[in-house]
């Protein structure tokens, strides 16, 4: 999935945000949260996604999805990952969606959020962790290469603007890097595909 630019700039090692509190996302507080991390996801994005494909993630894998807020819970920054088996025989983790506050960029908090869900994923035995980013986004390939993320493929006109896009991969388990995908695979692991049959019901 597109990859909003997570920092401002390449911070040093991130320092935690006393006023800020880490919390797990809830699916039984869909009401109060999902209007904040859709406005918050969609404001900088390459491309829509519609309240289908956040539903998509949140409910299945909310316990891989964390957020940021202020002392008086205003949403400042989210990860949305999910896990589950590949067809190459892994157990993938993905990072789906990262989004900060372009005013509280550059303080490591998005760094904060990537650790807690790489965390989570390796707490449940995950194999290796991927995403996708666009190539332009320097900042973002920054952040996840500091934390171990190494790019596996470039994929030309990835997004609906038509830019290109990096898929990093962590490897968390030794020989995961030597299985390979079945033929045929695609990017998002399916979740592209989700997202253009949910925008063609929206927008037919």
């Amino acid at each position: 999935m597109a990859e909003q630019m997570a920092e401002k700039k390449d911070a040093e090692p991130p320092t935690a945000e006393p006023e800020l509190q880490y919390i797990q996302y809830d699916p039984s507080k869909e009401e109060q949260y999902l209007p904040a991390i859709r406005q918050l996801i969609s404001k900088d994005l390459s491309e829509p996604y519609s309240i289908y494909v956040y539903r998509y993630f949140l409910y299945q894998w909310g316990n891989l999805c964390y957020m940021a807020l202020s002392p008086t819970n205003t949403l400042i920054a989210i990860i949305i990952s999910k896990l589950e088996p590949h067809r190459s025989g892994t157990f993938r983790g993905y990072i789906a969606m990262l989004a900060t506050q372009e005013a509280h960029r550059g303080r490591g908090i998005a760094t904060n959020l990537v650790r807690m869900a790489i965390d989570a994923m390796t707490a449940l035995h995950a194999d290796e962790i991927v995403l996708e980013t666009e190539v332009s986004n320097t900042a973002s390939l920054k952040l996840y290469e500091r934390l171990g993320f190494i790019r596996s493929k470039r994929l030309h006109r990835y997004y609906l603007n038509g830019n290109a896009a990096f898929r990093l991969i962590l490897y968390l388990n030794e020989g995961t890097a030597l299985k390979r995908p079945e033929r045929g695979e695609t990017g998002m692991d399916g979740a592209h595909d989700i997202m253009r049959l949910e925008e063609a019901d929206i927008y037919a």
